[in-house]
């Protein structure tokens, strides 16, 4: 059995080293609403078993775990040999019910934490669940034949070197099990697009345009149109993906920038930014609007993303940084498995990160109930102090929190209280708050879902 390499806890794992029959239940119901997710039993987080545990416990467990669900919720089994030794894990797939607790509370998972939705977030989960399907729907007309055989076969290489282990199911199983093909074996929306030879024969809005405008207007002088370059990019998903992506890269500017003796070129906005800005509408775009393509439009200051279809689920312009949800959960899965996507739910995220890291505006979202927006500007700010200046200041709780922050991106409150044990939480908030406020550090996210960057 090839050795499972298991990450933190997060939005789609969680370690259950006790068996917590309350905290089961509260997860897959979190799992069953969101994106999916699996929970490691008997271990936590570091790989430490629990000590006298049995199986029979964590079996009562689930058990009792299932029946305080409603409606039931699908798991299925999976015996994983970890680092650490041998471990049982339980899947949860995404659903297309609402799911709610005995009790009457419908949760979410929200980073690590499995959080209550109120009144009106149900709602639009509920309506985001009764509309999330459309993937899923077989595609009239579309064969088998319809998948390019060559593009399942590099899918499938990609997914098993990410997994590091073989795929022993049949393909056609697979393509199944993935959502490529209903249980009638027809193509599905997901399979056409992302497997199709032409899957704009089939969906002709699942293609994308790029245009290029000379200023900074849509219109030119005398109302003419103000596009130097415009491209109709077609193709299965990540051949739109990566078409895109060249075609920015030869759109975007380059300059050379100077650090000690060596000369380095930077693009006009952080790559990771504009990777992320393309993913996100190609993975959470709404596939059946009919008749609109998603647009990125490409001006002197500024770099547009637009998305047919508004936010889904219960995600809006407040919570977009710590909450996440997908429309089209098969192809985001897809995608990932491909190695388009690094890491899940996270690309909002990132976008806010590099483009703040590289001296830019934080990303601009905007949202209607047709249409989402990624707007990335390309004015930066004056270069900070230098580190020195304002080192010498800082106490060593705060020294401590900016070496995490380069050694690992960035901190959230649960990460800093974990690296200063004994210092009570308001002293660790009035420290970030200090960096906040010279100009060190930035705040992103809210609540929960807050964390630290360096600015």
């Amino acid at each position: 059995m090839p050795v499972v390499k298991l990450g933190p806890a997060g939005p789609h794992l969680e370690y259950l080293p006790e068996p917590d029959a309350q905290r089961l239940a509260e997860t897959l119901v979190a799992f069953a609403n969101g994106d999916g997710g699996t929970v490691v039993l008997g271990l936590d987080e570091r790989g430490r078993p629990a000590e006298g545990l049995l199986g029979e416990q964590m079996e009562d467990a689930l058990r009792a775990a299932l029946v305080a669900c409603r409606p039931p919720i699908r798991t299925e089994w999976e015996q994983i040999e970890t680092p650490w030794g041998a471990a049982a894990a339980i899947h949860v797939p995404r659903s297309s019910e609402l799911h709610a607790l005995d009790d009457g509370r419908v949760l979410i998972r929200s980073g690590r934490e499995n959080r209550p939705l109120s009144g009106d977030q149900v709602r639009q989960l509920a309506t985001g669940k009764s509309s999330g399907d459309f993937e899923m729907e077989e595609v009239p007309g579309a064969e088998l034949a319809d998948l390019d055989p060559d593009i399942i076969k590099d899918y499938i290489a990609r997914r098993e070197e990410k997994q590091g282990r073989q795929i022993k199911l049949p393909q056609e199983r697979l393509l199944r099990q993935i959502g490529a093909l209903s249980v009638n074996g027809k193509p599905t929306v997901a399979g056409v697009l992302l497997f199709g030879y032409e899957p704009q024969f089939f969906l002709p809005q699942s293609g994308l345009t790029f245009v290029r405008f000379s200023g900074t207007e849509l219109r030119g002088p005398g109302g003419l149109p103000g596009y130097s370059r415009r491209d109709e990019v077609t193709g299965p998903l990540a051949q739109i993906i990566e078409r895109t992506w060249g075609i920015l890269m030869q759109e975007m500017r380059v300059e050379a920038v100077v650090k000690g003796l060596r000369r380095e070129e930077r693009t006009e906005y952080p790559t990771i930014a504009v990777r992320e800005a393309l993913i996100n509408a190609v993975c959470h775009r709404d596939y059946r609007l009919a008749g609109r393509r998603i647009e990125v439009r490409m001006f002197d200051d500024r770099l547009e993303v637009h998305s047919p279809g508004g936010l889904p689920g219960y995600i809006t312009l407040d919570n977009i940084v710590e909450e996440h949800f997908s429309r089209n959960p098969r192809i985001v899965n897809g995608l990932y498995h491909w190695n388009y996507i690094e890491e899940l739910g996270l690309g909002i995220d990132k976008m806010i990160e590099a483009m703040t890291q590289a001296g830019h505006p934080q990303p601009t979202f905007r949202a209607t109930p047709q249409s989402f927006t990624v707007i990335l500007e390309n004015r930066r700010s004056a270069a900070p102090a230098a580190p020195e200046a304002w080192q010498s200041s800082m106490n060593e709780r705060q020294l401590r929190a900016l070496q995490y922050i380069r050694d690992n991106g960035r901190i959230t409150s649960r990460e800093y209280q974990e690296l200063c044990p004994g210092v009570t939480a308001e002293t660790l908030r009035l420290d970030m708050v200090d960096l906040i406020e010279r100009g060190v550090v930035m705040k992103v996210g809210d609540k929960r879902g807050t964390y630290y960057i360096l600015k």
